[in-house]
């Protein structure tokens, strides 16, 4: 078939694949599917794209399937490769006209002749490169532009490489082209303000964005093509155009491409920027801390401007090491011209500025802090929101230069601060905030100031009492003091203090600006974690239950999710820091504004779920735990359980715990209500989890045999048969094998009939007969006892089999030595020698039941702690008195 009849073929089946009737759809894609290895596809498909008469939707589409031929077929070890013959081929057209109508259609074309460039340039494909330098030069705008397009994506791929001989073709490469690229740069700017002074808008437009992509060429061979570049260029900001320009965002994004360029230069040849420190730092520092900037720049540029600062202020490569004779001359060049930059009337402007100017909050920020005050506190500030973010990035800058020069800056900074003693006027809202500027300064320069400010004192005599002004417009100050002391805190503040400052955190949680209690939650999520070893629990009590209000008041008043989840966080932290003093037996008074925390963060109904779970589920195992008792309200919660574990997710670990803290706490109430349920959502969960979660599950189920020997058995019954035929199959997983012989075990020792009735229904299951499946029971039970680790698991089983010899049963009588085997090695397992008389005794056995000593280092036992102990007591009995009839019967 020839490639006239071919495309035809094709170009219908590509029409079809982009109808919206799936019915047509389907085959289209299927057949496209199996052509994608047919030798010339790839030739129609060019033959059809380059087509500028076919329906656009069609072209597009078949320039995808073969940008996605590239990446499957283009190597040459590829399964089913294109071949060499028709490669050469589609190399030629791709880059036979460079006409392209349709932007979209353009750039995937660009990009797919990047992905064969990749494979294949420059030694298949060495016209390339030739070819799209004369290709830029043509005076048709269209080609001109498209060629243009192409180079940028190809220069963008080649640089990406990074094998030794691939940086050593793109070098090679860069060093012949670079020279051309700088000038057709410069050919396209000179043309861009050409225009633009003529007030040619629509061609400058075209001008400038030929600039872009010139520019980002230049980028890439600046940043990429020399191992150590020493060349320059220069950035423009012109103030002939205005902000209403059609060309004024394309010339931003030109003005931060050049940006770009000497951030990444910096960032990978410091030693080759050393020339173009002075120039750079003259050039930011002027326009973001002069007045030249004003007028002039905008966000980004600032943001970049800053960061272009900050890497040279930071830059490892430019600060000596303590002895100056074991520096590099190019580090100690660098550090000179920093030195000589950096200058006391420089470094006190920059600062000065940073804290006067770019601190201050801003009126979009004071009107969002009005009319969205949980989006104002959750604003993100953290990550690498300073490389993007005007606020972050100027804090981050504050913080790098103080740091490097905290000498210098301390004095300026202590000056500013004492300016601003006593409470500020409330009618004059700059002075409120040059003040929280100033807090924000000394908060982000804590461990630099440690040893010039009396932070105790100032807390007593100045911020405390700024944190006891209610006035309205004093808002700002009363969360930025909460956040400095945050900030503090873990820096210099004594212990002493802090029952006044969680008097003043109790208020700020009662005050009617979101936003300042928002704070105090943040400054508690960073307080209250167990590593703050200043934390004393008993200066916080008396505030615990006010503040435990509070916070729950203050969780059902927000409404972001973020928000919530730090509430609950807070809650979390509060329960794991005093749960010894708030819980036991008065833990109970506490559930009116608990248990209706447990229910929003656990119900999956709910859409702040997705972030209050995990903080929810340990504040209901924490509650569940310390309860005294089982009361309707706690059994009520339960019901968010089943969902809970349909999710199979990272939280059933902590499901399982609260099961278990239910089965201890009142198993038959609780059970007589959700056995059936729970037993259905086990059933279901075993299918689906892990051989590990398996484990945790079955060892729930072990719990409910352990604690109600007569009841638990009967309300599981559906899931044990899997138990039974997992040991009858021979479990190969250990651990699981282990858990299996557990369970079957609490159920043959603890409740005789019930085993019998089980086995009789796997007889009927298996259609086998019930001493056949007794016996094959008993024979992998004494085979796979060594895969039993855990003494009490160990003893458990053997006292199980032991349970058995009674029985006249000819099975049981056949594996009488097995079992007398396996249980000797099991109850020799579990026996050490009393050094006090030298004999040996089980070390599992419960002498005596009398309350263990706690010392001061020790936590005293919770209540689930004291419930475990005796259900353990009470099973120790229960075997006991079935032990009897062994004894008897050897």
């Amino acid at each position: 078939m020839d490639l006239n009849s071919a495309s035809t073929i094709v170009l219908q089946v590509l029409t079809q694949a982009t109808s919206q009737d799936t019915a047509v759809l389907k085959p289209a894609e299927e057949q496209l599917k199996q052509w994608e290895t047919q030798p010339g596809f790839y030739s129609v498909l060019l033959n059809i794209f380059t087509n500028h008469t076919l329906d656009v939707n069609v072209r597009w589409l078949a320039v995808l399937y073969f940008k996605n031929g590239i990446d499957r077929y283009w190597r040459r070890v590829a399964p089913h490769a294109l071949s060499e013959e028709e490669k050469t081929t589609l190399r030629a057209g791709l880059i036979a006209n460079f006409n392209e109508p349709v932007n979209q259609i353009a750039t995937q074309i660009s990009v797919l002749i990047a992905k064969v460039a990749r494979v294949d340039c420059p030694r298949q494909w060495p016209e390339l490169i030739p070819t799209l330098l004369e290709s830029v030069k043509v005076q048709d705008d269209l080609r001109q532009h498209r060629a243009l397009l192409t180079f940028y994506h190809v220069t963008k791929t080649l640089a990406s490489k990074r094998l030794a001989a691939d940086r050593k073709l793109f070098y090679d490469l860069a060093s012949g082209i670079y020279s051309f690229a700088c000038s057709l740069w410069n050919h396209h700017t000179d043309t861009f303000l050409q225009q633009a002074c003529r007030g040619d808008e629509a061609a400058a437009t075209n001008s400038l964005e030929r600039t872009l992509l010139s520019l980002k060429v230049l980028r890439k061979l600046t940043v990429h093509g020399f191992v150590e570049p020493h060349r320059s260029a220069e950035v423009m900001v012109s103030r002939s155009i205005r902000a209403e320009n059609v060309c004024r965002d394309r010339l931003e994004k030109t003005i931060i491409l050049f940006t770009k360029v000497l951030l990444d230069f910096l960032d990978q040849h410091p030693f080759s920027f050393t020339s173009l420190i002075q120039r750079s730092l003259e050039f930011a520092v002027s326009y973001v801390f002069t007045e030249a900037g004003e007028g002039v720049v905008f966000e980004r540029f600032i943001v970049q401007c800053m960061n272009l600062i900050k890497m040279i202020v930071k830059n490892y490569a430019y600060k000596p090491s303590k002895y100056i004779e074991d520096s590099s001359p190019e580090t100690i060049e660098a550090h000179k011209i920093k030195t000589a930059f950096f200058t006391y009337p420089t470094l006190m402007e920059i600062c000065r500025r940073l804290v006067t100017h770019y601190f201050l909050l801003t009126e979009e920020e004071l009107t969002m802090w009005e009319e969205d005050p949980e989006g104002f506190t959750v604003e993100e500030t953290g990550g690498d929101s300073w490389k993007y973010s005007l606020r972050p990035c100027t804090e981050v800058l504050f913080i790098d230069i103080f740091h490097e020069y905290n000498q210098t800056l301390t004095p300026v900074l202590l000056e500013m601060v004492h300016s601003l003693q006593g409470t500020t006027n409330m009618e004059d809202t700059s002075a409120i905030l040059i003040k929280d500027a100033v807090y924000n300064a000394v908060g982000l320069a804590a461990y630099e100031l440690f040893d010039s400010v009396d932070f105790d004192q100032w807390f007593k005599n100045q911020l405390l009492a700024e944190l006891q002004v209610s006035h309205n417009r004093y808002k700002p100050i009363r969360r930025r003091v909460i956040w400095l002391i945050g900030q503090w805190i873990s820096v210099k503040f004594k212990s002493d203090l802090r029952p006044m400052l969680y008097e003043a955190i109790r208020n700020l949680l009662q005050d009617q600006d979101l936003v300042s209690c928002a704070m105090c939650i943040i400054f508690l999520n960073g307080f209250l974690p167990v590593d703050d070893f200043e934390f004393r629990t008993d200066q916080f009590l008396p505030y615990l239950e006010s503040m435990f209000t509070l916070l729950f008041q203050l969780l059902q008043e927000v409404t972001e999710c973020d928000t919530k989840m730090h509430v609950l966080h807070v809650l979390s932290c509060v329960n794991e820091r005093v749960n010894v003093q708030i819980f036991f037996t008065d833990s109970k008074n506490l559930y009116p504004f608990l248990l209706p925390v447990i229910q929003l963060s656990t119900d999956v109904s709910q859409p702040p779920h997705v972030y209050l779970l995990e903080d929810g589920l340990e504040l209901w195992l924490v509650t569940l735990e310390n309860s005294p008792c089982l009361t309707p309200e706690l059994l009520r919660i339960f019901q968010n359980m089943s969902a809970l574990l349909e999710l199979s997710s990272e939280n059933l670990k902590n499901c399982f715990k609260i099961i278990n803290a239910y089965i201890f706490l009142s198993s038959t109430e609780f059970l007589q209500m959700y056995a059936v349920d729970l037993c259905r959502s086990f059933c279901e969960l075993l299918k689906d989890i892990t051989t590990e979660g398996q484990v945790q599950a079955l060892k729930v189920v072990e719990n409910v045999l352990k604690v109600n020997p007569v009841l638990g058995p009967q309300m599981f019954q559906p899931l044990l048969p899997s138990v039974f035929k997992g040991i009858i199959d021979g479990e190969r997983y250990p651990m699981l094998m282990s858990t299996y012989l557990g369970v079957m075990g609490r159920v043959l020792l603890q409740n005789t009939s019930f085993f019998s009735l089980l086995l009789n229904q796997m007889a009927c299951e298996l259609g086998q007969e019930l001493d056949q499946i007794l016996g094959n029971i008993i024979e992998m039970w004494v085979d796979r006892m060594d895969n039993i680790t855990q003494p009490e698991r160990r003893k458990l089983s053997a006292l199980a089999l032991l349970s058995l010899l009674p029985s006249l049963n000819g099975v049981i009588q056949d594996k009488f030595c097995g079992i007398i085997h396996v249980t000797l090695e099991g109850l020799y397992d579990v026996m050490t020698e009393d050094p006090e008389t030298g004999t040996y005794k089980d070390c599992m056995l419960m002498s005596h039941f009398e309350e263990p000593k706690v010392t001061e280092d020790e936590e005293p036992p919770t209540e689930q702690d004291k419930r475990k102990k005796m259900v353990t007591v009470q099973v120790h009995y229960r075997i006991i008195y079935s032990l009897l009839g062994i004894v008897m019967f050897l």
